[in-house]
């Protein structure tokens, strides 16, 4: 892709409004330096010395879409706690509505905690309710997706497994968008892979791929999951190894453009931000998951979860024309 054509592309991501529907988190961190080992047990001592704090999981998707300058509405719930206060308030920071946003007295705030000592993760520590959400929440979830249905140029929907997403719920805003026209882009967990029929994108990262389509030839996988789920595009992420994007009409390889992987936390997140603006930007598929791909390799060089901004895209873009 040439210069010419991907500023064309990146100029209509502001003129782009994306409803992100999905499993609100919190990322915190606690960065330090480790110099020893506990005598209590064979685990290195983190002294801490700076703590901070970003939006996770779907509010990750969020942030990776408002700093690539679209408009970008949540959908989701988070926990009447000071944890569901903080998460609300760094969404709205980072450019995100959170005014369709639903707490819930009867569920926690998820909070994915990383201890991060000398740019390398030691541990991740993760407070969460992994029970569905109450019919209240659901019902107020789905009321905002009516709301906002008319305004949006696309529905993102993020599963983290978090209790967000049920068969009903599925079924429900799958529907909403087919009334309305609206294409919806999906980054799905194991649970719930075969319920996303007819959506426009689908984004399993490996591993989900594996477990689902238990394929010895990835190629003829990613053929088979296009057809029975009646998708437009089947994109699998494949870690060091790049991408395979699948068409009605081909299988495209794309590797990997990380010059060196630092942490591949919120990739995910990135690909599918990228994908879904490109691709309402009229990028032809292999152009969308070409700046994904890009995308991806330029966050995983970072530790911790980072987003894509429009700066960082063109400077991967300059490195690794082709």
């Amino acid at each position: 892709m040439d210069s010419k054509r991907f500023h064309a592309l990146a100029e209509q991501f502001s003129q782009k409004h994306i409803l992100v529907m999905g499993d609100l988190m919190l990322d915190s961190y606690m960065w330090g330096q480790a110099n020893r080992i506990s005598p209590e047990a064979p685990v290195p001592v983190v002294s801490v010395k700076e703590v901070t704090h970003s939006p996770g999981g779907a509010a990750n998707v969020g942030w990776n879409i408002a700093s690539l300058s679209a408009k970008v509405t949540m959908a989701g719930v988070v926990g009447n706690d000071i944890h569901g206060e903080q998460l609300l308030t760094l969404m709205s920071e980072r450019g995100m509505n959170v005014e369709s946003v639903t707490g819930d007295t009867n569920r926690p705030t998820t909070v994915k905690t990383r201890v991060i000592a000398n740019s390398q993760q030691v541990v991740r520590t993760d407070f969460e309710s992994l029970d569905e959400l109450s019919n209240e929440s659901l019902e107020a979830v789905q009321a905002s997706v009516l709301k906002n249905i008319k305004d949006v140029d696309a529905i993102i929907l993020a599963d983290y497994n978090k209790g967000l997403f049920s068969e009903k719920m599925i079924g429900s805003i799958l529907s909403i968008a087919n009334e309305n026209n609206v294409p919806v882009y999906v980054d799905p967990k194991h649970d719930h892979f075969y319920l996303f029929k007819g959506v426009r994108f689908f984004k399993p990262n490996a591993n989900e791929f594996d477990q689902a389509m238990n394929s010895a030839n990835i190629e003829d996988g990613g053929r088979a999951l296009q057809k029975i789920l009646d998708v437009e595009f089947v994109l699998v992420t494949l870690g060091a190894s790049g991408m395979l994007l699948t068409t009605a009409d081909e299988s495209i390889r794309i590797p990997t453009k990380a010059l060196a992987v630092h942490d591949v936390s919120g990739a995910g997140d990135t690909v599918i931000s990228v994908f879904t603006l490109a691709d309402l930007a009229r990028a032809t598929p292999e152009e969308a998951a070409t700046m994904a791909n890009l995308a991806a390799g330029r966050v995983c060089e970072e530790v911790g979860v980072v987003p894509i901004d429009l700066e960082m895209l063109t400077e991967m873009l300059n490195n690794h024309r082709t």
